[in-house]
This record gives C-alpha cells, structure tokens and sequence, in this order.
C-alpha cells in the first residue's frame, strides 16, 4: 500500500477528532479563548476552528509516539508499514470518542 494512504487516514482521524470531540474541544477553546481571542478580534467561531485545530493536531502527535517508540525499539532508519500502521492505529484508538457524534451528525 502506498504511504500516502496512511498518511490520508492519519489526517482523516485527526480531523474527526478535532471537529467532533467535544470534551476536548471544550477544554482546548477555554484555554486557548484568552490568548487568541483578541488576535481573532474576538471572533468565537474563528477561536472554535483554532482550537479544533489544536485538538486535531494533538491527536496526530499523540497517535504518532507509538510509533516513535517502535521505530526507536526496532532501530529503523526510516519509517515502514508497520510503524504507519502503529500510527493510524493510534489515532483511530484517539478518535473513537468522537466516533459517535460523527456518526450522528455526519458531515
């Protein structure tokens, strides 16, 4: 399989999670409203799409260090299918809170 695919579902999981992950959603547009807000002349739904951004990209680092770790374990030199598959893995793993409102609201 090519890697782009892995790569496309690894950014597919990160975007679910940071779209419909609504704890951590909440958690990251409170801590990141007094700070961005006033850059975002304090636009609520600028600061709501930053800090889906934020969750999204947490979940993309996050699911990455299984990974990391494997590819620090087996000595690899570059990443292979298995440690892409670690990664997607871990993501999916990190998305399935949110599975259930992406399921109900779809997109």
């Amino acid at each position: 399989m090519s890697r782009n695919f892995y790569f496309i579902g690894i950014a597919f999981f990160g975007m679910i999670n940071g779209i419909f992950n609504q704890l951590w959603l909440i958690f990251a547009l409170l801590y990141v409203q007094p700070f961005v807000g006033p850059l975002l002349f304090g636009s609520l739904p600028l600061t709501l799409m930053f800090a889906s951004l934020m969750v999204s990209t947490a979940t993309v680092i996050l699911g990455g260090i299984p990974a990391a770790v494997y590819e620090r374990v087996t000595r690899a030199s570059e990443s292979n299918d298995a440690s892409l598959w670690i990664w997607l893995a871990g993501t999916a793993l990190l998305t399935l809170p949110a599975v259930g409102n992406f399921v109900k609201i779809g997109l």
